[in-house]
């Protein structure tokens, strides 16, 4: 296959490199592209050396089967059409498209089906937060129907890309030094602190990576579930953590949810509290699984459980799934 990835330089561009080797990716030639600041720059991919070409609109697509793109939303449906019309499928990974009627908004393990109906040749990989969060609820909606779900992030400073954790690295080395924290990616320092806001306010005073989570949930599992999502800034570098409450449409108990969860392709359930065994940020960064624990019946609602979720943004969150939705599209 010839493989392209757009925004290659970027922290989701380079672990799309990493997956694709770790996974085997079959590749016959690998085109890299980004912007002016990027193009000319060199990495190594299976001994290989490639050089960023600048993203432009021409017929660099030609014969490329499936372009990665990780550019931001307005550089998505700039290229859109000059990355697809040669027949490439682009999966995107920007909130560009994903809820446009005519592009599927896949994650693999939940609704895989959806990505053979891209009428645009566009897939969209949904929002990170909201991609562990479903993958979870799938194996639950297997049990019973999901009415609503309750749910506060814990999200990483990496989860605003590259310059998200650089920024909050180097806060914590100023605050060391005894200098006046850098404040410029978030709208407060975060070292040391929680910041109740990721992305725009939006209607209601929900930011708009509430609504995200609100509306790609319904979209991926086709259902009329209603989330209610907090989301929230952490100062952790790597993996996003969520607690989620679900309300179901008959009880069900801890034990039904747990041996749910540990059938579900893609979930590693660690859940002994009197082992203090549960997924934490600090363990789960770097890997591929989404991971459950804390699971546990509602105590104020008799047919809700509550459970932990944790999971790796930049890779299950982002550039993981692309290339698994690439792998169900193409029989890899």
């Amino acid at each position: 296959m010839n493989v392209a990835i757009v925004g290659a330089s970027g922290a989701v561009g380079q672990e799309f490199l990493r997956i694709l080797a770790e996974r085997e990716f079959p590749i016959d030639n690998l085109y890299l592209f980004g912007s002016s600041r990027s193009a000319g720059t060199t990495y190594e991919f299976r001994g290989k050396t490639y050089t960023v070409q600048l993203l432009e609109h021409n017929d660099a697509f030609r014969g490329i089967d499936v372009a990665f793109v990780s550019a931001g939303g307005s550089t998505s449906k700039e290229f859109e059409k000059t990355i697809t019309k040669h027949g490439t499928i682009m999966i995107d990974n920007s909130s560009a498209f994903r809820m446009d009627p005519d592009v599927p908004l896949v994650v693999p393990e939940v609704n895989p089906e959806d990505a053979h109906n891209a009428p645009r040749r566009v897939i969209a990989n949904p929002n990170c937060s909201t991609i562990q969060m479903v993958v979870a609820l799938a194996a639950l909606e297997k049990l019973a129907h999901i009415r609503r779900v309750h749910v506060a992030t814990y999200q990483a400073a990496s989860g605003a890309g590259a310059s998200g954790i650089a920024e909050l690295e180097q806060q914590y080395t100023e605050i060391a030094e005894g200098k006046q924290p850098t404040v410029n990616k978030f709208a407060y320092q975060l070292a040391g602190n929680v910041i109740p806001h990721i992305d725009l306010f939006a209607e209601e005073d929900y930011t708009k990576e509430e609504l995200k989570m609100f509306y790609e949930t319904q979209k991926i599992m086709h259902s009329d579930i209603a989330v209610s999502a907090t989301c929230v800034r952490v100062p952790v570098a790597r993996a996003h953590s969520e607690a989620i409450w679900v309300e179901f449409e008959r009880p069900v108990s801890p034990e039904e949810a747990r041996k749910a969860f540990m059938e579900a392709e893609g979930i590693v359930v660690e859940d002994t509290p009197s082992e203090k065994r549960y997924p934490m940020p600090l363990f789960v960064a770097e890997s591929t699984p989404v991971y459950v624990g804390r699971i546990r019946s509602d105590i104020a609602n008799p047919n809700g459980l509550t459970f932990w979720c944790v999971a790796d943004q930049i890779r299950k969150g982002a550039a993981l799934n692309a290339v698994q939705i690439a792998e169900k599209l193409f029989n890899v």
